[in-house]
């Protein structure tokens, strides 16, 4: 072939294909700082149990916050350092912009849920607060919504003026409207008329509850508003029961804003905002005969960018994805991600360590997370092989799994979450620690955090080999593992103390977290 004939689009496309082979930078592992804590516990203060928190859910600005607790409580915080605060003269003065870590304050709170008892079953409801999702703003009013075993609430949270009247003319009390004061125990029998004039009848007689200056009133004062104070007034719009014969576990919010998700144990629900009286069964794997009954679902959540896929997780460690447009019910899904286990590795446990207890999407809507007992697992949705990567959170616990079923430690819920850019992923362990891990292709970060004021100190060095890269996407890597028998910091662990419930800033690099009654907020 003539080199004159070559393509001019060859030197073109050469410079981009060698940039895709080339291998692309990892990022930096991320030094974690202490921001704030709200509800920290004194040394030895014992803990409600109502005061437990049981939600925790970043609204999709990242500028509030909000918690649920056992006691049917939901808390708000607002992001108080935003540079909108800021005046122009302090922004001027800026040369470069200062990075600053989210800072919250607490912004009210209200009773979502209140103990319940259905007669019918003779079972009774607790007023814990399963899940909490913000919904879309409008008009400077906050909505959300938050469940309970059986009961979805929707909630609107505006600022509402509150007027203050000033003193008219008559007053209760013994001050009069011009200052000067009266007794009711005047020895006067003659009562003195607003017109200056007087009567013959007793002024002291028992109904008599209003107060004159003496000498009558000089003119007339009319109330007058003399100020307005903002109060943040909680409402309850919309209230969706009696659709749920188990309890629920997630609900989720669509993005057409106009629909959500409510999931239990066997059916999906889909629901309208605006209508609380019905509802439509989207999924429903209840067998004809209940003792035919194999899996349970565990957890369901929306793509976040379309309104028509969402995926939903079962007790076997599978995650489906189904789409709304195929059928009313979808009973058969469109897709299917499970890990195949390695011969003779099933164990009497292997099916409820594998019970999978929280996925999320990625923000880009292309990755699925998923928590089950042992690990994360990271997935691709065009790849249903098995994960992209598997992170080990507690690999030093696999030998104690009898212990842990005794004590049904075993069944503990975590939850996991993502950060905004897709590049790390996080969840929580025993001994109130969590774990941050790096997920893109190759990295090694694997960072083990303590809820408190010093979150490093329980840091240690790796000494794991580290992660394998991948050569292709259909390999998965596990990384993050420990040395059997003791935790991350080589000391024995609590199992007393766990860090179920955390969530990740939608836009920068900060996590909140729950230990007992207490928020955390960390940053990097």
């Amino acid at each position: 072939m003539d080199p004159s004939s070559k393509s001019p689009d060859d030197d073109d496309l050469r410079p981009e294909a060698e940039a895709a082979r080339r291998p692309q930078p990892q990022p930096q592992p991320r030094e974690w700082r202490f921001a704030q804590v709200f509800g920290e516990r004194a040394a030895g203060e014992d803990v409600q149990e109502v005061d437990i928190i049981s939600a925790i859910e970043f609204d999709k600005s990242g500028d509030h916050l909000a918690t649920g607790d056992r006691g049917g409580r939901v808390v708000l915080f607002e992001r108080t350092d935003s540079r909108d605060s800021a005046s122009r003269s302090e922004l001027e003065r800026q040369d470069y912009p200062i990075a600053r870590h989210p800072e919250f304050r607490y912004k009210t709170e209200f009773q979502s849920h209140e103990p319940e008892f259905d007669y019918l079953k003779s079972l009774e409801i607790e007023e814990k607060i399963n899940k909490i999702k913000w919904c879309q703003t409008a008009n400077n009013a906050l909505f959300l919504l938050s469940t309970n075993d059986k009961t979805i609430k929707y909630w609107k949270v505006q600022e509402r003026k509150v007027k203050r009247i000033s003193v008219m003319n008559l007053n209760t009390s013994q001050s009069s409207g011009n200052g000067t004061t009266s007794s009711s125990s005047s020895s006067s029998s003659r009562a003195i008329l607003p017109n200056g004039g007087c009567s013959e009848k007793l002024y002291n007689f028992p109904n008599n509850d209003l107060l004159f200056p003496p000498g009558g009133c000089t003119s007339l004062r009319l109330p007058v508003v003399t100020g307005q104070d903002l109060n943040l007034v909680p409402r309850c719009r919309r209230v969706y029961s009696h659709a749920h014969d188990y309890h629920i576990n997630s609900i989720s919010n669509n993005s057409d804003g106009e629909t959500y998700i409510s999931a239990d144990d066997l059916r999906i629900n889909l629901w309208n905002l605006e209508i609380s009286n019905q509802s439509f069964n989207i999924v429903d794997v209840k067998p004809a005969n209940m003792e035919d009954l194999t899996e349970v679902i565990t957890c369901a959540e929306f793509h976040p960018t379309h309104c028509n896929t969402l995926a939903y997780s079962s007790s076997k460690g599978s995650i489906r994805l189904i789409d709304l447009r195929q059928s009313a019910l979808c009973d058969n899904h469109a897709k299917l991600f499970e890990e195949h286990e390695a011969p003779g590795s099933r164990s009497f446990f292997t099916e409820i360590i594998a019970s999978v207890s929280d996925i999320k999407f990625a923000r880009d809507g292309r990755h699925i997370l998923s928590r089950d007992y042992m690990t994360l697992k990271f997935w691709d949705i065009n790849m249903d092989s098995g994960p992209v990567a598997t992170f080990q959170v507690h690999e030093y616990l696999r030998p104690k799994l009898c212990d842990l079923y005794e004590n049904d430690s075993i069944f503990d819920k975590f939850e996991c979450c993502l950060s905004g850019d897709g590049l790390r992923v996080a969840t929580g362990s025993y001994s109130n620690l969590f774990r941050v891990f790096g997920c893109t292709p190759g990295s090694a970060e694997a960072t083990t955090l303590e809820a408190s004021r010093n979150p490093m100190r329980r840091q240690v060095a790796n000494l794991t080999r580290p992660a394998r890269t991948l050569t292709s996407l259909t390999r998965a890597v596990r990384r993050g593992g420990e040395n059997p028998g003791v935790d991350a910091n080589g000391n024995s662990y609590d199992l007393s103390t766990k860090l179920l419930h955390l969530a990740w800033h939608p836009t920068e690099n900060s996590i909140a977290c729950a230990a007992a009654n207490s928020l955390y907020m960390y940053y990097a």
